[in-house]
């Protein structure tokens, strides 16, 4: 037990600087974001430095359940792959302790870090929300800061603009100034031209003082009794005044101080409240809309237009009201008592046919207006939608608390067993995987929540989709890593799409042909090669040698130089058994047959779903359509597995042709056919002599 313990410890150390080194980052890229988001509202104000730290302070604090979940997903994916990578999982594993046993130590520090983040979304983060959502608004509403720019209008200030030819930056004046002023209208605008003017702002910052000197002032005038008379409405002519002046001065509201919004108005907001006041007041608001709803039934009822059918005989009852003195005299009760009336049935075609066109038309339209006018009543009432879209929200920032918090532990036990099988640490490919799989998460959280904010799924389905999604694929990579599946091998993954599709491969040569093949193989004292090219053969590794081998001739090298590449593999013992094979041409002739045979059957099934598309036969042209994309990659297979080692095709080729055939198969089929020909040619057997 001592060891576990110390096990426990050791696990627990290499996870909790990675996790908040990882923490730090995400973070800090999460307030990025937001800083790009509102930068056009932060820049050009003015603000303090005081008020810009405490906006960002409580963003950091707002935007903490966002980052969390990353943390952990990109810490355990490190901190498990750093231990893959330097062999200490394999010497766990190794003395009897399994994955899920090593993980718990993590297990139960994740559990408390998502209770913490539950508890502080319950209790901190509504209050956080009020005051950061409060600062942003305020800051929103700030006027910019008043900067008039040489040689341009400036039109940030209401209902006036500005134009400065030139500023005096020592004196503070302004040069050729042109004021219009709009607050009156259009029409009734005021122009001022002065040849200087002095800007300032008044002590309380809500008031511009221009001081203008030298100027004129313009202004169109309408009096009353021509403004509203028809004979003068289209005059081109418009009355103004102008006013010449040495010195006047103007008054402009604009307020350039910072003015903090009140908190209380974001109090009654589903952000700030926790779980038992969100409670409270959807119980409340639940109530509400079941009595709307049940004035509406009421009203539905009242206005709704009965259809009778011909074939059909219905009764109605109706309640009839009579005196019983002698039973119920002591109760003064009046009875009700059912009688059935009979009713005819009534064809409406021949009520229809009774009257004009234009009466039907008539009846029709009023009958339509009417229905719309319910509809709107009932259905679209703006107090009744107000209060159903107020209940979505506090039902998803009531979901929220839980959904975030379930998040860390679902990414954590996807981290730490993903870390455990690719076996990689460092910021690599852990940082690219967290990051594809958190923009998943995100993606499939936004529909979500937009799906049960605009009430097209229940609220819960909604919010808890992402982790629907993701708790399956958590334990399925937890089962993956206790087991030791290869679930990153290219060789299994081939092996079971090569079954699916029923995909053959081409027939190779024997072991005892392939050893007959191998003995041939001469031996470097037996070859005539040059002593510095043979050195510099011997100092290159395997895969250099390969290529030395398969291209020769594309290096101007000769006959001996391949030999001498192909003795040395030998010497070292590589894997060569795919090099024997190619030693047979049947290899070759069977990989280019088993590509023809597949490209039959994919061209017809092509023009077939072709001609289904042409003729619009939609319920079959689909299911025709998923069969020729799975031929269509048997065939692929193929074509890739007659090139896999004859490099006479760049890679441009290869990429071509695949995006061409999925296109048009038939066509590209048959020049395929005919360059694999003339590629099968080019193929050199090597030979030992």
């Amino acid at each position: 037990m001592l060891k576990i313990k110390r096990l426990y410890i050791f696990i627990v150390q290499t996870f909790l600087p990675v996790f908040f080194m990882t923490f730090g980052i995400c973070l800090f890229i999460v307030l990025m974001q937001f800083l790009w988001r509102y930068v056009e509202d932060l820049v050009g104000k003015g603000l303090e430095t005081t008020v810009l730290a405490e906006l960002f302070f409580y963003a950091a604090l707002q935007f903490i359940p966002m980052a969390l979940p990353l943390a952990l997903l990109l810490a355990s994916l490190m901190a498990f792959g750093n231990m893959g990578e330097r062999l200490e999982l394999l010497a766990i594993k190794a003395s009897g302790v399994s994955l899920l046993k090593a993980m718990q130590p993590l297990i139960i520090l994740v559990g408390a870090i998502a209770i913490g983040a539950f508890f502080f979304q319950n209790e901190g983060l509504p209050r956080i929300n009020v005051k950061f959502r409060s600062l942003l608004i305020s800051i929103k509403q700030k006027s910019p800061e008043l900067d008039i720019p040489e040689g341009s209008f400036y039109s940030v200030i209401p209902d006036y603009s500005i134009y400065v030819k030139k500023k005096d930056p020592e004196t503070k004046m302004l040069k050729d100034v042109m004021i219009y002023q709009t607050s009156e209208g259009f029409n009734n605008m005021s122009v001022f031209v002065c040849d200087s003017a002095l800007m300032k702002m008044s002590e309380d910052k809500t008031f511009l003082l221009l001081d203008l000197y030298d100027g004129q002032r313009f202004a169109n005038f309408r009096q009353a009794d021509i403004k509203n008379t028809s004979r003068h409405s289209n005059n081109q002519f418009v009355p103004y005044s102008r006013e010449n002046f040495k010195t006047k001065k103007i008054i402009i509201p604009f307020n350039a101080g910072f003015d903090r919004m009140d908190e209380s108005a974001l109090e009654g907001t589903q952000i700030s409240k926790n779980i038992v006041e969100l409670g409270r007041s959807i119980d409340s608001m639940t109530v509400f809309i079941d009595s709307l709803n049940k004035r509406d039934r009421a009203t539905i009822g009242e206005r709704t237009y009965l259809s009778y059918k011909a074939d059909r005989k219905y009764s109605r009852t109706v309640e009839a009201e009579s005196a019983n003195d002698t039973a119920h005299s002591s109760d003064n009760k009046k009875d009700t008592i059912p009688t059935t009336v009979p009713i005819v049935p009534l064809d409406f075609d021949s009520l229809l046919n009774s009257y004009s066109r234009d009466e039907v038309s008539q009846y029709y339209a009023t009958a339509a207006n009417e229905a719309e006018n319910n509809r709107y009543n009932i259905i679209e009432g703006i107090q009744k939608k107000t209060i159903q879209k107020n209940l979505r929200m506090h039902k998803v920032e009531w979901h929220r608390k839980f959904v975030l918090s379930f998040a860390c532990l679902v990414f954590f036990f996807i981290g730490a067993p993903l870390g455990a099988i690719i076996r990689k640490g460092g910021l690599g490919m852990p940082v690219v995987v967290s990051v594809a799989l958190y923009i998943v998460y995100y993606i499939v959280d936004n529909i979500g929540y937009k799906m049960a904010r605009d009430a097209v799924w229940e609220v819960w389905q909604g919010m808890w989709l992402s982790s629907a999604v993701f708790f399956p694929v958590g334990v399925f990579l937890t089962y993956k890593a206790m087991n030791d599946s290869a679930l990153f091998n290219p060789e299994a993954y081939d092996k079971f799409f090569r079954k699916i599709l029923f995909v053959k491969s081409p027939a190779k040569i024997n072991d005892e042909k392939r050893n007959e093949i191998i003995e041939k193989i001469p031996a470097l004292s037996e070859l005539n090669i040059k002593s510095e090219v043979l050195a510099g053969l011997q100092s290159m590794d395997s895969d250099k040698l390969r290529d030395v081998i398969q291209n020769y001739k594309k290096y101007s090298y000769d006959k001996t130089r391949q030999l001498a590449a192909l003795s040395i593999l030998k010497s070292r013992g590589a894997e060569i058994n795919d090099i024997v094979d190619r030693q047979d041409k049947e290899y070759i002739n069977m990989a280019e047959s088993l590509y023809c045979n597949s490209s039959n059957i994919t061209s017809l099934i092509y023009v077939f779903f072709v001609l289904l598309s042409v003729i619009a036969i939609i319920n079959f042209s689909w299911i025709v359509g998923v069969l020729y994309f799975l031929l269509f990659v048997r065939s692929m297979i193929y074509y890739f597995s007659f090139y896999k080692d004859i490099k006479v095709r760049s890679k441009w080729y290869h990429a071509i042709i695949l995006v061409l055939s999925l296109l048009a198969y038939p066509l590209i089929y048959l020049y395929v056919r005919k360059q694999m020909k003339k590629d099968k040619n080019e193929v050199e057997i090597i030979t030992y002599t």
